[in-house]
Parts: structure tokens; sequence; C-alpha cells
């Protein structure tokens, strides 16, 4: 299986939100409210779930998930 990326989670978000047709990697998704606060804990358990690993409560910051690139470099790279 190939490793987990940004593209991913681009992808599990547009699934998410019909009227986005596209979300570059650096789009800011907290601050531009791309996605929800429940879509937030959603989006936790599915990196978790991309990682294979749980995720330490300190490593889940807003910083840490605001963007595509952030998520990747955070928590797939």
């Amino acid at each position: 299986m190939a490793a987990a990326s940004w593209t991913d989670v681009r992808s599990w978000i547009l699934e998410r939100n019909p009227d986005l047709t596209d979300l570059a990697p650096d789009t800011d998704i907290i601050e531009t409210r791309v996605i929800n606060s429940l879509q937030f804990v959603e989006l936790v358990l599915y990196v978790e779930e991309l990682r294979g690993a749980m995720l330490q409560s300190d490593e889940v910051t807003l910083d840490a998930f605001r963007t595509l690139e952030d998520i990747d470099k955070n928590f797939l790279s």
C-alpha cells in the first residue's frame, strides 16, 4: 500500500464539501472554514487511520492541521 499523503486528506475533505471543487495544499482550511468543528474531530480520526497510529493530545493543534501541507508535514511524512 502506498504511503498516505495530503492528497488523501484533500479527497476526504472534498467528499464532505460538495460545493468545493478543488483545494490547494496551502489553503488555510481552518481560517476559510473549509472544515467545521465537527469535521475537525473527524479529520483527526481520519489522519490517525491514515497513519495507523493514534495522535497524542499535544499533537492535535489547529496549527498542525491548518493546511494540507501542514497535515502532511506533521503527520504523514
